[in-house]
């Protein structure tokens, strides 16, 4: 929101330091981002006083001009302008001045004639677009002062944040009214005066609203005679100093209105709405629309329109159609002044990416009752400006009528909840200075005020919204920062974890297990989704793509993964662990918002699978370190074994392996096919991980949680190596020791693979090393017994299995 001081000073008469205002409203929760001076570029530029003018002899559209600067200086200077006269006051940009077009002025000669300065056009000092002459001043300004200072521009502009729950800061009356409300000052809104003519505007246009939830309240005036043409030079000044374009003088005063009091309009012509209607509807499925930009739009039926008796004529909130605007031959004004829903407002303008100063307004809410009040002002300035004259009466359909909020507040809760002192007279203050009523017959002393807040505070819902402005207030910087005191009950251990839980817990657990977690950008390339084979269907893409490598929501993890790899590669990494977890987009008509957003956790392995030091011996990761990773995983969170299986249907992994638990796919994993690898620079093998997060999520939440005790007696530990042929299992030499249930055997762990190369494939070549841990429960283990359950492993072992020892 950007905010003239000169037209804040209007409202309010605050005659303070720019800075101190600017620092009130930063404290208050208005960020002042920036002080902006919009003609800081015309500084140099002064009033000067044409003394004589007459043809220059060596060119016939030249003139020589002797001008006044003041202070008895009189410069010469040639000007090229047809409209230039002695006896007038002009702008005059004086040697060493640099104009806002990047023009510096230099004493030069023009046709051997000196020039000293430049008499200045409108569109060449940044006040318009005008280049038909020179300006010509009101001939009872002094010459030598400061063209900003002659015109009355505003020289001061803030730059404010308004955060989305203060929509009543979006004009010059909200931030003047936190201006007055903040040094004591009183707030004297615009006056205006309606003078009316002719036949009552209802008996010319009907307003009929279909669905009261969406257009709450719908009135226009009618302004007839009017004359389209430029505005008074103060008001375009004064909209190039707050960032708007002037066009005319219809629009530009809707503009000005809605910058002054938040309240947006429309002005459409007459002559253009047929059958005597306006109708506020929905549009229907698949029309096209023609904006005010002169582009067509695709509407649905949940976007909102406004129709005369046979056309749609302007997107509700949004922008006016082109079929109905001002032109420079309307005569007839139809003024319009609504309130839509903002939920609608919003939608429409983000689907349709058409966002405007009017739906930025009506997203965030407008100030219902007061907008009656801004429509009377900007037919008023349409009369004035246009020589116009207003109908009288309203047409109005109002199916919601405002209803004011009462709120049950306790200045005791207020002193409770921000810690501080809080007096009751400066609550009073501050709630009557917010435009807040007390209620008159509440004693005193009473524990609870009753307050009606203002049609304009659509943020004030509850009592914390009043205590929070009482804080705000008051200072935030003021209240001492104390650390509350948090007692966790031990019955909130047992509540049912959230989803932000879990990935947090997920989060943990990649970098407890050495992986570096990979955040991407949710876009991706069609050339990135069509590299991994990847279906056209469910693909979403993206209306205003950051770059056509980024013009489609990812389907999967994995491109975004396999281009951090690439980068990582380029800048020299020979090997990565890497984990991703994040929604992916799959388009769904039956989803509210046309979209799923299913989360998946996604692993990638490649190059070296321990650092390069000792004593880790040297060797690439492989299935095996994926695999023992997604193991690692599913017992983290207590799911138990999974089934490992082959599949084919993966196009981007080859071979690819299945998950399971319990029958249900929890994801696959396997090597990236090396055609897609290679595009990625890959001279290794690339393994990666596609885990349905979402699913561990609903698995885990079922896990039942046990304790036991801690041991009290320490553990006896045996190591045994076995001899046994390539083709006999790990896992089966565990299942069958595990299988024996010995009551003091602990655990049963591999800790050692040993095959000589000479006798690799022999039988009894590959030697195996297990660590048995034996504990009682009760009591500590003599060794005699330990060797007796060792012999028992062994002795089984070899009977079931044929090893050797």
């Amino acid at each position: 929101m950007l905010l003239s001081l000169n037209w804040l000073r209007e409202i309010t008469p605050f005659e303070g330091e720019d800075q101190l205002l600017a620092d009130r409203l930063t404290m208050l929760g208005l960020e002042v981002e920036e002080v902006l001076h919009p003609f800081e570029g015309i500084s140099g530029v002064v009033v000067g006083h044409v003394v004589e003018c007459a043809k220059h002899p060596e060119a016939d559209r030249l003139s020589l001009c002797k001008v006044d600067a003041g202070a008895g200086e009189i410069l010469e200077v040639v000007c090229g302008a047809p409209n230039v006269a002695a006896g007038q006051n002009v702008a005059l940009a004086k040697v060493g001045t640099s104009l806002p077009n990047g023009l510096k002025i230099k004493k030069s000669r023009i046709r051997g004639a000196v020039s000293q300065g430049m008499i200045c056009a409108e569109d060449e000092l940044g006040l318009g677009e005008d280049h038909t002459g020179i300006m010509v001043l009101d001939p009872s300004l002094k010459p030598g002062t400061g063209l900003a200072e002659a015109l009355g521009l505003d020289q001061v502009v803030f730059d404010i944040g308004v955060t989305p729950n203060r929509a009543d800061c979006l004009s010059v009356i909200g931030l003047a009214r936190e201006t007055a409300m903040s040094f004591n000052l009183p707030v004297a809104p615009p006056s205006f005066e309606i003078n009316e003519f002719g036949e009552d505007a209802a008996s010319l246009i009907r307003i009929e609203i279909p669905e009261p939830e969406l257009c709450p309240v719908y009135q226009a005036r009618i302004i007839e005679g009017a004359a389209v043409g430029r505005s008074p030079a103060w008001l375009r000044y004064r909209l190039l100093a707050v960032g708007l374009r002037p066009i005319n003088n219809i629009v530009d005063a809707t503009n000005y209105v809605m910058m002054e009091l938040g309240q947006p309009l429309h002005a459409f012509d007459l002559d253009l709405i047929e059958g005597g209607k306006i109708r506020v509807a929905r549009a229907e499925n698949n029309m096209r629309f023609t904006t005010l930009d002169n582009q067509e739009r695709k509407l649905n039926d949940q976007d909102l329109l406004i129709w005369d008796g046979k056309k749609p004529v302007a997107l509700a909130g949004v922008m006016g159609g082109l079929n109905s605007e001002i032109n420079d031959s309307s005569t007839r004004v139809l003024l319009e002044s609504a309130v839509f829903k903002p939920a609608s407002v919003r939608k429409t303008a983000r689907r349709l990416s058409l966002g405007s100063e009017a739906s930025f307004r009506f997203e965030r809410g407008v100030d219902q009752p007061g907008s009656h009040f801004a429509m009377n002002q900007a037919a008023a300035l349409i009369a004035g400006f246009s020589g116009g004259k207003i109908r009288p009466g309203v047409a109005v359909d109002e199916p919601s009528p405002w209803r004011a909020r009462t709120i049950s507040f306790r200045p005791s809760r207020a002193r409770k909840l921000l810690g501080i002192p809080l007096e009751d007279d400066f609550c009073r203050r501050t709630i009557n200075g917010m435009g807040c009523e007390i209620d008159s017959t509440a004693e005193s002393e009473a524990p609870a005020w009753s307050v009606t807040t203002p049609s304009h505070r659509l943020d004030l819902e509850r009592e914390v919204d009043i205590i929070e402005e009482l804080g705000r207030v008051y200072g935030m910087d003021r209240i001492p920062a104390v650390l509350p005191r948090v007692a966790k009950p031990m019955g909130s251990l047992a509540l049912e974890e959230t989803k932000y839980g879990f990935w947090m817990k997920l989060k943990n657990w990649g970098r407890g297990v050495g992986l570096c977690e990979a955040v991407n950008y949710s876009f991706v390339g069609s050339k990135d989704l069509d590299l991994l084979d990847l279906p056209q269907e469910g693909r979403i893409p993206v209306k205003n793509p950051l770059s056509e490598e980024q013009e489609t929501l990812r389907l999967e993890l994995a491109p975004g993964l396999l281009q951090t790899l690439r980068r990582n590669i380029a800048q020299g990494a020979d090997s990565l662990r890497l984990f991703e977890l994040a929604h992916i987009f799959v388009a769904d008509e039956k989803s509210e918002t046309t979209a799923r957003e299913p989360s998946r956790l996604d692993l990638l392995l490649y190059g070296e699978r321990f650092a390069d030091r000792w004593p880790f011996e040297r060797g690439d990761a492989d299935y095996l370190d994926l695999k023992g990773l997604v193991e690692h995983l599913l017992d983290y969170l207590g799911l138990g074994q999974a089934v490992f299986s082959r599949i084919g249907d993966v196009p981007w992994l080859d071979p690819c392996v299945a998950v399971e638990l319990d029958g249900r796919g929890v994801g696959v994993l396997g090597q990236v096919r090396e055609d897609i690898a290679d595009k990625h620079h890959a001279r290794k093998p690339v393994w990666m991980a596609d885990l349905d997060a979402d699913l561990l999520f609903e698995l885990s939440t079922r896990v039942k949680r046990s304790f036991q005790d801690l041991p009290k007696f320490p553990p006896v530990r045996r190591d045994m190596t076995l001899g046994c042929p390539d083709t006999l299992s790990v896992g089966k030499i565990i299942d069958h020791v595990e299988g024996m249930k010995l009551s003091i055997l602990e655990s049963f762990i591999l800790v050692d693979v040993f095959t000589p190369e000479e006798a690799e494939g022999e039988q009894g070549a590959r030697r195996l090393t297990f660590r048995l841990t034996f504990r009682h429960g009760s009591r500590t283990l003599k060794d005699k017994e330990v060797d007796k359950e060792r012999e028992k492993v062994a002795d089984s072992l070899a009977k079931a299995l044929g090893v050797e020892f």
